[in-house]
């Protein structure tokens, strides 16, 4: 295990020592502003982040709703990409473990073995790349597995118990479990069928669990933790930190942080 994928292991250690789940924001990279982007990472783990999750900006986020397609778009027409979005980690300087997710397209231009030196150096601890299922390019998954990154894979709620054991199998740091089928975006509830979910990616993995798509509330983070082992929220914080800015972030991590903590009203 390299340097960079313990302080992420580290971190569950710690959760789990707490008897909790840890809280995961996502925001993309650039957004609003660099400058912006920057205080808003460390304004989330001053709140109460356990782990950051940085999204790459990417011209075509198929997994993405619109809250997140707006902030990634507005990100890439003010230059912001691979390197730009490393650099503005490494300036963070952050206490806490950053997970860069990304599409495969950018990883691919960059240079893969490049991509994963320069995230170790800029300060992250592993990557998740949304459109590189389980099996679709062995090599390149092998490439991954063996860096210095944490190999974070994506479960979706249709997978069959044989893709699942497949898509484990080289995985490390967390599974991030897509709670629902669809783009990302904040609902009102969780999906009724979650626990089952979570149960049967339990039994092929010993991997912790973080759920994510659809939590926007520290209601909604408190009991997707009372579930899973980590709460990831995305598209609710991307939406507040473009209408409040940098405080809004603050108040939203505060809420769910107390929420993963059981002590959301």
């Amino acid at each position: 295990m390299s340097e960079a994928s313990q302080g992420l292991a580290e971190r569950w250690r710690k959760v789990k020592a707490e008897s909790r789940a840890a809280l995961i924001p996502y925001l993309p990279a650039g957004f609003p502003a660099p400058r912006d982007f920057v205080a808003a990472l460390q304004a989330s783990a001053a709140a109460g982040a356990d782990i950051i999750e940085v999204g790459v900006p990417f011209s075509d986020p198929l997994a993405d709703g619109p809250v997140i397609q707006r902030a990634t778009h507005a990100a890439l027409g003010q230059g912001v990409g691979v390197r730009r979005t490393l650099d503005l980690i490494a300036e963070a300087k952050l206490a806490v473990p950053v997970v860069v997710m990304t599409y495969l397209n950018p990883v691919l231009a960059y240079g893969v073995d490049r991509f994963l030196g320069d995230a170790e150096r800029a300060g992250v601890s592993g990557v998740l790349l949304t459109d590189l299922p389980a099996g679709a390019d062995p090599d390149l998954e092998t490439r991954v597995s063996a860096g210095p990154l944490a190999f974070i894979r994506l479960i979706a709620p249709t997978t069959p118990a044989e893709r699942i054991a497949a898509a484990v199998r080289r995985a490390s740091g967390f599974l991030y479990l897509i709670s629902r089928l669809g783009v990302t975006g904040a609902r009102e509830r969780i999906p009724a069928g979650l626990p089952e979910y979570v149960k049967r990616v339990r039994a092929a993995s010993d991997l912790p669990v973080a759920v994510g798509f659809g939590i926007g509330t520290g209601a909604q983070a408190r009991d997707t933790a009372r579930l899973a082992d980590g709460v990831v929220v995305g598209s609710a914080l991307v939406d507040i930190l473009g209408r409040e800015g940098v405080p809004g972030v603050t108040r939203l991590v505060k809420e769910l942080a107390a929420g993963v903590r059981g002590k959301a009203a």
